[in-house]
């Protein structure tokens, strides 16, 4: 091997010198082992010179936000970092304070070499799971999910009891993972929802339109929120057990006027839209001006829909069941009849025909104790005189 050729070392070589340096070698009896030139053997500065940054294979390069082996001097210790090391090393004082306070030597003694060495270790990859190495801190955390506390609290309580003993500590990113993993027991210890898979997570992923050519409520003309004219709709879904069936529900808002959507045949939207067009093809085509929807992928045939009914389709904003008010105040009256937790396809076209009636008899004080049936009645004699 060349002399003064650091470039062609071999990776295992410089991994091997600075794992004896970490075990307690000094420089030069780590070169000699390792096979380097007894002239730098007699200093170990060139072998130190030669492996200034150990970059072995399976490392990726560390990021140049860190503080790397030579930009700090020898000899630093954690109680009394220079601040005259800024200048030299680019970084402030205290990302130098943090670096001396990590990466000390057992003696308490900041040493560059023996500092990037260890930022390696740390780095290796794949780690052993913490809850897997450790059976205090697994037993531990079993007892408190069996206890019904969430991974938070655990985490927080650890984080109390054991401010001293890093091994007995634990984030709750580490308790789920643990506990998705069956390192905690799939019947002992289980989150308080019952679920024993996680959920997926698309953080930081933006998550495209679902309905395409959307015309959101805010587009909606002022004159459908004064209720002085009807005609205007609001529709929704509810949903069966298991999400394997569902009903739509129509509300017109002035007069509160029900009309249940018969779907036999499943809730994607070519159904949603065959039903929508057949069993709304009655309602006199001066009631049929807008519909207010949620955004909810059976409705993603909608300009279909709006060609074939006539009614102008808006859009809620997402997670806002308060903009159309009226249908959700419907679905709660309506669960008196389709509980929660139920299969709404036994339910047959008649079957909900009888539900609607009821509903549009029943006296609402918002009408002044009218019925929807009686207030849809006076606009249906001669509505295009009002």
């Amino acid at each position: 091997m060349p002399r003064y050729a650091p470039n062609k070392m071999p990776t295992v070589v410089k991994q091997r010198y600075f794992e004896l340096l970490r075990t307690g070698y000094k420089g030069a009896a780590a070169a000699r082992v390792v096979g380097y030139p007894s002239a730098a053997a007699r200093t170990g500065s060139s072998m130190l010179g030669a492996c200034s940054f150990p970059t072995p294979a399976l490392y990726r390069p560390a990021s140049s936000l860190r503080t790397t082996a030579s930009t700090l001097p020898t000899g630093s210790t954690p109680t009394s970092p220079s601040r005259r090391s800024r200048p030299r090393s680019g970084k402030s004082f205290q990302t130098v304070y943090r670096e001396i306070r990590r990466n000390s030597k057992p003696d308490g003694h900041y040493n560059p070499w023996w500092a990037h060495n260890q930022a390696l270790l740390r780095r290796k990859r794949p780690k052993e799971e913490k809850i897997r190495a450790g059976e205090p801190l697994r037993t531990l955390v079993r007892e408190k999910l069996t206890d019904k506390w969430s991974p938070q609290q655990i985490a927080r309580y650890l984080a109390r009891e054991y401010a001293d003993d890093a091994a007995m500590r634990a984030c709750p990113e580490t308790i789920y993972r643990a506990l998705f993993a069956g390192l905690l027991g799939r019947r002992d210890a289980k989150l308080r929802t019952g679920r024993t898979r996680r959920k997926k997570q698309r953080r930081g992923v933006p998550t495209p339109n679902k309905i395409k050519n959307m015309t959101l409520i805010h587009h909606r003309p002022l004159e459908i929120n004064d209720r002085k004219t009807p005609g205007h709709w609001e529709g929704d879904l509810i949903i069966g057990r298991g999400q394997g069936s569902a009903i739509g529900t129509l509300v017109e808002r002035t007069t509160r006027y029900v009309q249940l959507i018969h779907l036999p045949r499943g809730r994607k939207a070519p159904q949603v839209r065959n039903a929508l067009i057949t069993q709304t093809a009655h309602i006199p085509p001066q009631l049929r001006k807008s519909l207010t929807w949620d955004q909810g992928r059976e409705l993603t045939l909608h300009e279909e829909i709006e060609a074939l009914t006539g009614f102008r389709i808006y859009f809620c904003e997402p997670h806002s069941p308060w903009q159309r008010g009226t249908n959700e105040n419907t679905n709660g009256l309506l669960r008196q009849y389709f509980p929660k937790g139920t299969d709404l396809s036994l339910h047959t076209a008649r079957d909900l025909h009888e539900v609607a009636r009821q509903l549009n008899r029943r006296p609402r004080m918002v009408l002044g104790d009218k019925t929807p049936a009686q207030a849809m009645q006076e606009w249906l004699i001669d509505p295009l005189t009002r």
